[in-house]
């Protein structure tokens, strides 16, 4: 037999010798799998889970004033487009009206050509020389008819004769005439454009040389000394407050807290914002602190009335839905919407449930305590292991 049909002989063993083990190797390991016991060691406990550890705050029942915080913009009281008072060209632009420029009341900022000014006072100076020469003939005349008619003994008929009319006019005349001379110096004067009250040069329209008409715009004028706020609070916050309002102060603060002095409140309430429905409350600051500008957002604060019978609670309490969670005597977990009252410096003030549900709610020494960050997985009634807590 030639040694290549040896090798075609042998194969076919060899393939099924394979198998054979390999079958013999898979029944060896379906018995050892059916042999190992399924089972695990299981211990029972009648003990209950540890309740769940919470952090829980301790609040006493107090009185305490309402404090009403909102933001409003501080607006100059005075914000005018200064415009010429009479027409002329611009002789004088004083570095008092270029924009950015801090101005005092009074202060010369334009000069305008005051020649034809000059020429109506003289006018009118003499108008009223002549009015007065006339007032002085008439009462001349009526001296000389009280004379004659005295003289004569006889009573005069009637005023006419007396020659009054004549001297009504004159009088009348020469009011006209100081009247139209005061006019005349009136429009002189405003040839010198100056400041009406003090505050910055915001912008600037007219420029030297130019010739502007009565009424047209020079320069915007901003006030820096006076200031006013227009608070608007809900019709809740609006109950808070002690009435009436007009003249009493409220606080200003800066956003990053710091105090910036006070408002005096000038009036407020008597109807509602017509886009946010509520109340409007106006007042001025009259002597604004440094670093108080126009155009920035500052806290208004409002003092209140007072409310008793009021929990002050840190905001963590307060969960998503509005609602806080106390503790009973019994270290059960309680749910409850709270009346807020108002919200001031990272706290609410809430009125004391007052539900017979609740009165058994405060310890033995009359103490609140509530769930200072209240997890989504509380459950009313839970037992709880409460951990106090400062703050």
């Amino acid at each position: 037999m030639s040694e290549k049909s040896f090798e075609t002989t042998s194969t076919p063993a060899r393939r099924w010798l394979f198998i054979a083990l390999a079958t013999a190797v898979l029944c060896a390991v379906v018995a050892v799998l059916f042999g190992v016991e399924d089972t695990v060691d299981v211990s029972r406990d009648d003990a209950p889970p540890p309740a769940q550890l919470v952090s829980v705050l301790t609040v006493e029942k107090a009185e305490r004033r309402a404090r009403v915080s909102v933001f409003a913009e501080l607006r100059p009281r005075w914000n005018a487009e200064i415009r010429a008072a009479v027409s002329g060209r611009i002789l004088v632009v004083h570095d008092a009206a270029l924009a950015g420029t801090r101005v005092a009341a009074g202060t010369p900022m334009f000069e305008i050509e005051r020649s034809q000014y000059n020429t109506a006072i003289a006018a009118a100076e003499m108008t009223l020389e002549e009015a007065q020469l006339a007032r002085l003939r008439a009462k001349n005349s009526v001296i000389v008819a009280r004379r004659q008619f005295a003289r004569d003994g006889t009573t005069p008929p009637n005023e006419l004769a007396l020659r009054l009319p004549d001297l009504r006019i004159a009088e009348r005349a020469v009011t006209s005439a100081k009247a139209q001379l005061a006019a005349a110096q009136q429009q002189l004067a405003d040839t010198t454009v100056t400041a009406p009250f003090s505050g910055f040069v915001t912008g600037r329209v007219a420029s030297l040389g130019e010739t502007v008409s009565a009424g047209e715009a020079l320069l915007s004028l901003s006030d820096d000394s006076h200031f006013e706020l227009t608070a608007e609070l809900s019709q809740p916050d609006w109950a808070l407050l002690t009435h009436p309002i007009a003249g009493a102060t409220a606080q200003l603060s800066h956003r990053d807290g710091r105090p910036l002095g006070t408002a005096l409140i000038r009036q407020g309430g008597g109807f509602l914002d017509p886009q946010t429905r509520q109340m409007r409350v106006f007042l001025d600051v009259s002597d604004p602190a440094e670093g108080v500008l126009a155009g920035d957002f500052l806290r208004v604060t409002f003092t209140g009335r007072k409310a008793s019978d009021t929990l002050t609670l840190a905001e963590t309490t307060l969960t998503r839905s509005g609602h806080v969670w106390f503790v009973d005597r019994n270290d059960l977990l309680v749910r409850q919407a709270p009346d807020i009252l108002f919200r001031e410096d990272g706290t609410i003030t809430i009125a004391v449930p007052d539900t017979p549900d609740f009165s058994d709610l405060p310890d033995v020494s009359g103490q609140w305590r509530i769930a200072r960050t209240p997890l989504a997985s509380f459950l009313p009634g839970q037992r709880i292991t409460p951990q106090l807590v400062e703050g």
